[in-house]
């Protein structure tokens, strides 16, 4: 067939509609030592994810580590399904459980700058079902809120709503509340915030750092006070301007191949935990939106987000935050009462006070946090570097690996 000009030019556009979103990884990895690494050194984080490949403690996953918003390392290492000999792929679509947080806390504090609340607002002004609060004791029963909840505490983790240890222990699990976010379910964000409303706080709000619900709350304070389900409010204010086409609370037919099974490690060996294909993600829109754990994302993808943190709020022209709110979001808001890998806890995520605070390598600064499934990221502004595991391994036994990259990573860098 004869290829006319206005043919060429209609072939053209399709390509191009066809093409991929770019991605902050779209130029090649730069020279290890003109982005300030030792390559010999480098080669340490290759061999530790390879090592534990090769002694089947983990399937696969993708690393990507970035310096001046250039990457450095963008690579996929072993398989993403064992049983069909899929290689993992840099566009792999992973499961991001609690690295959900993130987003859905950049979501709330989208409307904090727009003026629609304060931190320090009471969470019942929004959703009145938390008007009347109790606390569980350890010994049993119940007391009074001593003071309201507040928007504060949602985003801190001091609202005293965990994933079900503490004296309340009892009253979640009667309620159904264990792994809900992780399993097809009906219920509603709304009917499920209700009914989280009713159970007795596992602590006084503000006392002290319960990892837990407090950011599937929040992401439900984002639908009220937007007026948007959280999905949407989320597409539309982060991942769609930041060009994140593979983020969402579900994985649509056409791209279901790219999820990654779930492996764990049971009694020291690797197993098949779920398939992609019986995953609740590829089973169409959920219903049930968790702010806190529901997520899917590549790479790729999430590492545009965190870049724009990096960028305090900014990425290719794009502005999701200011800069004075990445710097409040970043700065430590719970000194001594903070639990994690740093000795600091912002909103969102923890970060590190001090050099040291890590107790490992690290730069005052740092912000980070991880997921279920072992996903890891570490964002440093000092250093103008971001590290980013993506793999898929839950339960992880006794692994070490998602924290150690961060080590090799920062043992790598030299100047």
């Amino acid at each position: 067939m004869k290829t006319t000009p206005f043919l060429a030019l209609a072939l053209a556009l399709a390509c191009a509609a066809l093409t991929p979103a770019p991605t902050a990884l779209a130029a090649p990895p730069q020279p290890a030592a003109a982005s300030g690494f030792s390559a010999p050194r480098l080669q340490r984080l290759d061999a530790a994810i390879d090592e534990q490949i090769a002694a089947r403690q983990l399937a696969g996953g993708v690393m990507v580590v970035l310096r001046d918003g250039k990457p450095v390392v963008f690579k996929a290492y072993g398989q993403r399904d064992i049983e069909h000999a899929l290689p993992m792929r840099t566009d792999t679509i992973f499961r991001i459980a609690s690295m959900t947080k993130a987003l859905t806390t950049v979501a709330a504090m989208i409307l904090y700058e727009e003026g629609r609340f304060l931190l320090k607002d009471p969470v019942a002004r929004y959703l009145p079902a938390f008007a009347n609060l109790q606390v569980a004791l350890p010994g049993g029963g119940t007391e009074k809120a001593r003071r309201p909840l507040t928007i504060h505490d949602l985003l801190t983790h001091t609202a005293g709503m965990s994933y079900g240890p503490g004296p309340a222990k009892a009253a979640y699990d009667a309620a159904g509340m264990k792994d809900w976010y992780l399993v097809g379910h009906d219920e509603t964000l709304a009917a499920w915030t209700d009914r989280l409303a009713a159970l007795p706080l596992q602590s006084q709000p503000g006392e002290q750092f319960i990892y837990g619900y407090a950011t599937d709350v929040l992401g439900r304070l984002v639908e009220v006070v937007s007026g948007q389900p959280l999905d949407r409010f989320i597409k539309e204010r982060i991942t769609d301007p930041l060009r994140m086409p593979d983020t969402g609370f579900w994985v649509p037919p056409q791209k279901a191949d790219r999820l990654a099974n779930v492996y764990g490690l049971e009694g020291g060996q690797l197993k098949l935990m779920e398939t992609a294909e019986r995953s609740d993600f590829v089973r169409g829109p959920r219903k049930l939106l968790s702010g806190g754990a529901g997520m899917v994302s590549t790479a790729g993808d999430y590492t545009r987000f965190l870049q724009m943190l990096l960028n305090r709020g900014e990425l290719d022209g794009v502005r999701i935050l200011s800069p004075h709110t990445v710097a409040l979001m970043t700065a430590d808001h719970l000194a001594e009462k903070a639990r994690g890998d740093a000795d600091g806890f912002g909103l969102g995520f923890w970060v590190n006070v001090r050099r040291g605070g890590f107790k490992e390598l690290g730069s005052e600064g740092a912000f980070g946090w991880g997921s279920a499934y072992f996903p890891q990221y570490t964002v440093d502004p000092k250093e103008r570097l971001v590290i980013l595991l993506m793999t898929q391994l839950r339960p992880a036994g006794n692994s070490t690996l998602a924290l150690r990259v961060r080590n090799l990573t920062y043992q790598a860098l030299v100047r």
